[in-house]
């Protein structure tokens, strides 16, 4: 099994996170620290008022190198990519004929004609083989297994960076540059995962572990686990890969059709395109929207989802307790027919209705940099 403590990777922040007093759990094939001593909600909490690191060297970082990347990159994705300036970067799709989602990724437009990006752990292998078999001779594809990840993330994460890498302050929301964090060689952008300001660092996994100790020696900042990252994305309202994504969901059923470049509505040349147009012409049959359950006991994903007249309405695809709101909150899918706000739902748990209301994403406003006028990316 990939989360066999057995055959566990370990990341270069490994031997960092236990000393540290983490527990460290198999996640996507890696021993990853979930939490450490001062607990999930301490972590999420510190996150939302300070400032907390995270260690997501798990996923996958690539490089495509040529003038025909972004095209290349086009025949698999819906975002434009070729419109990407320099400096910036965006979150695209990875679709499959079908319209539905193989994963989502991060992609940054670097100079010398270099796009950077990032994958989800869990499909970083499938994801690269896919890409580089789409490529034409000319672009050079160059995975980056000799490199490390950090999120820096809360209101007071460029404060601390600041003192590292003052230059990286200057990125607006979705920017990103080749800089130096105290003297090592970065990519740093201004982005996360969890609806706060932030940055996501990507490094030489040689020196991951000098630069997190001296990030973390900052009077500000907390090292976070996987815990607290999912109950922050939770209350940003993101979808995680293989929960609220998947193969079978499709970019307009998932409220990500804003991902769909205006360009590429015109000539609908990417995987799933047909599918794709359909629903955004006719509307799709169901749609990802957050619930507020009554009381205080959560929702967990794979909880069915019933109408006020017990039919079948859809099901939660992430649930759990919302630290900052102190109060249950859940994602999930529902018929069209029942998606609009403040309609009354049962949410089957335990063999219990539980009564809940469907509500707008995100349940917290996010608190992104707006530092120029660009728009997000």
């Amino acid at each position: 099994m990939p989360d066999d403590p057995e055959f566990l990777q370990s990341t270069p922040l490994d031997a960092l996170h236990r000393s540290l007093g983490a527990r460290m759990v198999g996640f996507a094939g890696y021993a990853m620290p979930v939490q450490y001593g001062p607990g999930i909600i301490a972590e999420h909490l510190h996150c939302r008022a300070a400032a907390a690191l995270f260690d997501v060297s798990h996923m996958g970082q690539a490089s495509l190198f040529g003038p025909a990347s972004a095209a290349a990159l086009e025949r698999l994705v819906p975002g434009d990519i070729a419109g990407l300036p320099p400096g910036r970067q965006r979150y695209t799709l990875l679709t499959n004929a079908a319209g539905g989602i193989l994963d989502d990724l991060m992609v940054a437009r670097l100079p010398a004609d270099r796009l950077f990006l990032i994958a989800n752990a869990s499909r970083k292998a499938a994801d690269f083989a896919r890409i580089a078999a789409a490529l034409p001779a000319r672009v050079r594809f160059c995975p980056h297994e000799d490199r490390a990840l950090l999120a820096l993330q809360g209101p007071l994460a460029a404060a601390v960076l600041g003192r590292f890498a003052p230059e990286a302050v200057a990125l607006p929301f979705m920017g990103v540059a080749e800089t130096m964090l105290d003297g090592v060689p970065a990519i740093v952008s201004r982005s996360g995962y969890t609806g706060e300001d932030g940055f996501e660092i990507s490094l030489p996994a040689d020196r991951a572990e000098a630069v997190a100790t001296r990030l973390l020696a900052e009077p500000e900042l907390l090292p976070a686990g996987l815990g607290a990252r999912d109950s922050l994305r939770l209350e940003a309202g993101l979808c995680l890969y293989g929960s609220d994504i998947d193969e079978g969901t499709t970019p307009i059923e998932a409220g990500l059709t804003w991902t769909i470049g205006k360009r590429r509505r015109m000539d609908w040349d990417f995987p799933g395109a047909a599918a794709i147009r359909d629903q955004l012409d006719n509307g799709a049959p169901r749609l990802r929207v957050g619930l507020r359950p009554e009381g205080r006991a959560p929702a967990r994903a794979g909880t069915v989802i019933a109408g006020e007249d017990g039919s079948d309405a859809g099901i939660v695809t992430s649930g759990g307790f919302s630290p900052s709101l102190n109060a249950p909150i859940a994602m999930g899918y529902l018929r069209r027919d029942l998606a609009a706000d403040g309609t009354r739902v049962n949410l089957l748990v335990r063999g219990k209705a539980l009564p809940a209301l469907v509500c707008q994403l995100p349940f917290l406003a996010h608190r992104y940099a707006r530092l120029s006028s660009t728009k997000h990316a």
